[in-house]
């Protein structure tokens, strides 16, 4: 009997000790510091990179097209978003800021097949290290530490402002867009892509949906989720902005990431070995985060939303 029970018992606490790990290592948003360590933590084991590519976002996945590998989709996703929001339409040479420009991924695309000129912040110094390693001599991007929530440029500096999944990140999502549209020039693009949750005033969340929502925050530091509706609202009362704000819901295009941002540690499975033991480790105690997003954004609990407008 007790033969037979002790795969049971070794199964439930490897399950134990991975659930201790993961709630010990919660990274909880404290202050913008925090979301730079856990940055600098993820460029520098380099675990992401290798899993992810140059990319650390979701992909594009057009509706009724399978089987499209997960660093393209990333590729996709950027094109995408150029093309929708109209940023495509600006001459070659334009000025773009890249908001929570991780290591770079999109400013380089920006700059290769654009043609424009790419500013990039971030508020990871190791990612600003990592951008300009991974960025060709010659390619007009430049990147540098800083903290969106206090942009170091002029007003109108920029032709267009763009930003990917930082938004989740910042404390004071108002203060984010009026630094954004505050340094956008006057008719100037703003695209943005972000991580929201329903509207929960209209819809409360359940206990189990409350409980995720903790989770999420807690395990990428998050501060907290807007709607989509909310944000769209911030964009367009703000002094800087035309007050037309184009917003619409992607989850359909992007859900099928999470499913592949953990199937990927089987399709490059020596990206993760050749970084050691650890790496294992680490990869695994990010699964339950990743199945709790796709969880969230399937059920429509959260929901991913995009932005654009005019300065």
């Amino acid at each position: 009997m007790f033969e037979f029970l002790l795969p049971f018992f070794l199964l439930l606490l490897l399950f134990l000790v991975l659930f201790i790990i993961w709630r010990i290592n919660a990274r909880k948003y404290i202050s913008s510091g925090t979301v730079a360590s856990a940055y600098d933590a993820w460029t520098q084991d380099k675990l992401l990179e290798r899993l992810w590519g140059e990319h650390i976002h979701l992909g594009f996945y057009p509706l009724g097209k399978k089987n499209i590998d997960f660093r393209k989709a990333k590729v996709q996703f950027v094109h995408e978003l150029v093309k929708w929001s109209g940023i495509d339409k600006l001459p070659k040479g334009s000025r773009i800021l890249d908001v929570g420009c991780g290591i770079g991924g999109s400013s380089r695309i920006l700059a290769k097949h654009y043609g424009f000129n790419v500013t990039g912040i971030t508020i990871s110094p190791a990612q600003v290290k990592r951008a300009r390693e991974l960025t060709p001599y010659g390619l007009n991007c430049n990147f540098q530490v800083m903290d969106a929530l206090d942009l170091e440029f002029d007003d109108g500096a920029f032709d267009a402002v763009w930003s990917i999944e930082a938004g989740a990140h910042m404390n004071d999502k108002t203060k984010f867009a009026d630094e954004m549209l505050r340094t956008l020039r006057p008719g100037g693009y703003l695209a943005l892509a972000d991580w929201n949750s329903r509207d929960l005033k209209a819809c409360p969340p359940s206990f189990f949906e409350k409980l995720v929502l903790k989770q999420l925050l807690e395990q990428w530091v998050h501060p907290n989720f807007i709607s989509i509706n909310e944000f769209s609202k911030i964009l367009r009362i703000n002094k800087n902005s035309a007050g037309i704000v184009i917003s619409d819901n992607w989850n359909s295009y992007t859900n099928p990431s999470w499913y592949d941002s953990i199937i990927e540690g089987i399709r490059r499975p020596f990206s993760i070995l050749s970084l050691g033991p650890f790496a294992i480790v680490k990869s695994i105690r990010e699964i339950p985060t990743i199945l709790l997003m796709n969880w969230a954004f399937r059920k429509g609990l959260m929901e991913f939303g995009v932005y654009k407008c005019r300065g």
